[in-house]
């Protein structure tokens, strides 16, 4: 890469293949999920990630670069870690526990991309993608939140209670 247009470009091929991978990805959490509100926080935000790879090949188009996902290796290890987890994880809310972590772990690397991209979009005079980037931004930290909110609400109590054997 030879200069920021182009890094912009690269990162937003890199998200858009992260949210592509993380649509996949929703239902199967959504599936596992054993508390209702979890439950409903997820089936939420797979319908926004819908809506924000709608606003990523805006603002592709918006530069007028081919829509095209790079392989996110980030995302890939989240993932891979996500799996992990979720699978040692025997009891059911011990499980929701473990989906909220690794869900934050995903919200937390799409913070993270998201608040680049608005700063870069803005240093290329790319107001409306950076509109449009800012909108996905919100919606990643509510997310986040909202999983802060399940969590420190009983789920991770309702986690660390011992059962009986």
């Amino acid at each position: 890469m030879k200069n920021l247009e182009e890094l912009y470009v690269s990162t937003l091929n890199d998200v858009y293949y992260a949210e592509n991978k993380i649509l996949r990805e929703l239902p199967t959490m959504i599936n596992k999920a054993h508390s209702a509100e979890l439950k409903e926080a997820l089936q939420h935000h797979f319908h926004e990630t819908q809506g924000q790879l709608q606003r990523l090949e805006q603002c592709f188009n918006l530069i007028d670069a081919p829509i095209k996902a790079k392989k996110c290796e980030a995302i890939e290890g989240i993932s891979k870690e996500a799996k992990e987890d979720l699978d040692a994880a025997k009891e059911p809310h011990v499980l929701d526990a473990a989906l909220v972590g690794c869900a934050q772990a995903i919200e937390h690397y799409e913070i993270s991309r998201y608040g680049t991209l608005v700063a870069w979009a803005k240093k290329l005079g790319q107001e409306k993608a950076a509109s449009l980037l800012e909108q996905t931004l919100e919606e990643e930290k509510n997310a986040d939140a909202t999983l802060t909110g399940i969590a420190l609400g009983g789920l991770n109590d309702m986690a660390n209670m011992r059962h009986a054997a």
